[in-house]
């Protein structure tokens, strides 16, 4: 095999694990050649598959999406430039979406620090909008309803969409 690195040299320059290797191999994302001792030596090239499968991952694909957007390259060749600026456009909504649900998050966070959650009628995580305020006043047990979503105590609002934090089955509390 013409210039080809073990599964220490490709684990230490990629900076995975030998073992995720292993699994990346077992996955079909990449690939490695034996020796007459059964060694793994992989081509050097199969350090920038490494390096797709792993800013992939940090962008949220799944390794089966990896392992479809790299099958769909000829040849099983290593993607290049073009490649990841095709194969990302498709992964790029779903990252715009995590950015916005993260900053949201993080803004709501910055209002219910110090609360204690003690207005979940106004709380902008466990019930935006007071979703759950038409139940009716009081503490709500946080136990999964008979016939309504988990974690809630009876059928949702008409109003509670999934995702709206109308599901989360949060306490109310009548101010």
């Amino acid at each position: 095999m013409h210039e080809s690195i073990t599964i220490g040299q490709l684990s230490a320059r990629s900076g995975v694990a030998p073992s995720a290797l292993r699994y990346y191999e077992r996955l079909g994302l990449i690939r490695a050649e034996r020796t007459g001792g059964n060694q793994r030596r992989y081509p050097r090239t199969e350090l920038r598959r490494v390096a797709f499968i792993r800013i992939s991952q940090q962008v949220g694909v799944s390794l089966d999406e990896i392992r479809t957007a790299l099958d769909s390259l000829p040849a099983s060749r290593t993607p290049t430039a073009a490649d990841w600026a095709r194969l990302s456009a498709t992964w790029r909504e779903r990252l715009n979406e995590r950015i916005r649900l993260m900053t949201k998050l993080r803004d709501d966070l910055d209002s219910c620090i110090g609360c204690g959650c003690l207005s979940l009628q106004r709380c902008t995580l466990n019930n935006p909008g007071d979703a759950l305020g038409g139940e009716g006043a009081g503490a709500r047990l946080m136990l999964p309803r008979p016939d309504g979503p988990p974690g809630s105590d009876g059928p949702a609002p008409a109003d509670a969409s999934p995702g709206s934090g109308g599901d989360h089955g949060a306490a109310v509390i009548a101010s």
